[in-house]
């Protein structure tokens, strides 16, 4: 990659000294050591199968869990065949956002779909097409509220720690204040909020359900965030929608969402895609980019992009977000997705990992691993680990099981999806129960 980067060496160095690096590899300290290849020391002369095989080789020190339970943002669900099918035609895969929209008009359509889709899945009324990850479009959300009485942002202390640290991000770059309503047993405190709401509150976001796994109570949020004209964002999970009230029949402004469980493989790190939704009063201050119908010289259906005046390569010095494109591959993929799932579909896939959910928590309590917050839960859960989450992690990572995500020394964040089996939570239970 080195030759393809547009800086010569000392734009480099220049660049390295602003953050506090002397070199490129002090820049990237953070990733484990072991991590690293520093050179593939392969010897000359190896044709084209050698090198393959020497790779492959070195690619077998990854480890392939056969059984997933965490969660905390990513979701092991089922991808029906047909969605890889359709959005792996060249067509598709070779197809980037378009510049000159109106010739696109396939691409126009299929984010329109999307578009249309997400709005029937939040309740809501309007749909951007879509930006880069859930994170971003949770801080997305927040800059769409911002005017200049209202500069103060509201932040629930039970959402994903990546979400919080990406709003805190953008907020410092905009010079919007975040400041963290407290949580009380797993759940955004309803009190605290209500005494830091005032007239420069601009908006509060909360996740449902929040990052414990736990239904917070979005009605009285609601009730109390609008008292003061204040808007109330919800960043969500798409398939919990499907058995769970919509962010728009809890009176929410504004939702937002990782879209990765719409169809999207785990990845290993990426791409992603967050979706943005909302009411039809604040459309006009959506990001990025918005697909809209209408009707050609002749009468005929057409797709056009709408609202471009207020996009920031157009009105820069105005600008109110820096999103200019959308992740369309992957807002396709979502919309393949919803159309063969459906809304039995996402309604089945919702059941089935909440209900897998409650029986693995009831069978993990009975060893002693018993849920450290009471109350309604979608599909994730935190249990104490009696012999530490180290220890009982480690036994289940040997047995080729992913187990859930370590909160601290003595906590577990557990997850599952319709993809976990009765045997398979079962077998969960008997190796933890072995480990004491």
């Amino acid at each position: 990659m080195g030759s393809y980067i547009p800086a010569v060496e000392q734009e480099t160095k220049q660049m390295l000294a602003a953050v506090g690096c002397e070199t490129t590899q002090q820049l990237f300290s953070h990733i484990p050591q072991e991590m690293i290849i520093k050179e593939l020391k392969l010897p000359s002369g190896m044709s084209e199968m050698e090198v393959l095989r020497r790779l492959t080789e070195m690619m077998e020190k990854n480890k392939v869990f056969r059984s997933i339970f965490r969660g905390a943002g990513a979701y092991d669900h089922y991808i029906p065949a047909i969605v890889t099918s359709v959005t792996s035609k060249e067509e598709f895969v070779t197809a980037y956002t378009p510049y000159q929209a109106e010739i696109s008009q396939g691409v126009l359509q299929n984010i329109f779909e999307y578009q249309t889709m997400i709005c029937q899945l939040t309740g809501m009324e309007a749909s951007n097409a879509s930006v880069y990850d859930g994170a971003t479009a949770a801080a997305e959300a927040l800059a769409m509220c911002a005017d200049r009485r209202r500069k103060k942002a509201l932040v629930s202390a039970a959402i994903k720690p990546d979400v919080m640290r990406v709003i805190e991000t953008y907020c410092h770059g905009s010079g919007m204040e975040v400041a963290v309503i407290a949580e009380a047993e797993g759940r955004t405190d309803m009190e605290a909020l209500a005494s830091m709401l005032d007239d420069g509150v601009a908006c509060v976001y909360l996740e449902q359900p929040n990052f414990y796994g736990l239904l917070e109570d979005c009605q009285k949020a609601e009730q109390l965030v609008h008292q003061t004209k204040a808007k109330l964002i919800l960043g969500v999970n798409p398939i919990s929608l499907g058995i769970l009230k919509t962010p728009g029949e809890c009176g929410a402004d504004i939702a937002v969402g990782e879209g990765q469980p719409l169809g999207m493989p785990l990845s290993f790190g990426g791409p992603y895609m967050g979706f943005m939704t909302c009411k039809s009063d604040m459309m006009r201050k959506l990001p990025g980019r918005i697909v809209g119908e209408t009707a050609d010289a002749e009468g005929k259906r057409a797709y056009v992009l709408t609202l471009q005046a207020r996009e920031q390569h157009i009105r820069r010095e105005k600008a109110s977000s820096n999103v200019c494109s959308n992740q369309a591959l992957c807002a396709m993929t979502a919309a393949v997705y919803m159309a063969a799932m459906g809304p039995e579909g996402i309604r089945q896939a919702a059941l089935q990992s909440a209900s897998k959910a409650a029986y693995l928590a009831k069978e993990l309590s009975k060893i002693g691993y018993t849920r450290v917050h009471q109350g309604e839960f979608f599909n994730e859960f935190v249990t104490a680990a009696p012999s530490g989450a180290k220890k009982a992690l480690d036994a289940l990572a040997d047995k080729g099981i992913l187990g859930g995500l370590p909160l601290d020394d003595n906590k577990i964040l557990w997850c599952t999806t319709e993809k976990n089996t009765k045997a398979d939570m079962d077998r969960v239970v008997a190796i933890l129960k072995e480990v004491g």
